[in-house]
């Protein structure tokens, strides 16, 4: 059974998707890109902001499932830009702990509203 999640304190959905989906105990969160929640607007600033927009976005989606950031087991990072991905290392670094989540990064993509990063996810609840 697909169960969806839902929470205001993440960006709605801007297509025909869920924020996220519950499948037993595993977590798919769609992918996040820097959108603030309450306004639906792309965050002000450069690549340091949005990177923490998307990471708070995710936090508050992992919330909702019943988890945190530490139950994320997979990320996959999309940019713009490779030139970036030295920055979102390091936002990541601040946000995750060890062990770190298995993850993959891809570059050179137009992503959703001119952002730069969109990330997703995948958590176990505990």
């Amino acid at each position: 059974m697909v169960k969806p999640i839902k929470t205001d304190k993440a960006p709605h959905a801007i297509g025909p998707y869920s924020q996220a989906v519950v499948v037993d105990k595993t977590v798919y969160i769609s992918g996040q890109i820097p959108l603030n929640p309450q306004t639906m607007e792309m965050v002000e600033g450069g690549m340091s902001e949005q990177t923490k927009q998307v990471f708070d976005n995710l936090t508050h989606m992992t919330q909702a499932a019943g988890g945190d950031l530490s139950n994320i087991v997979r990320v996959n990072i999309m940019l713009a830009d490779m030139a970036d991905f030295a920055t979102v290392n390091e936002l990541m670094a601040q946000y995750f702990s060890p062990p770190y989540p298995a993850r993959s990064c891809i570059g050179g993509l137009a992503l959703p509203k001119g952002s730069r990063v969109e990330i997703e996810a995948i958590m176990i609840l505990p």
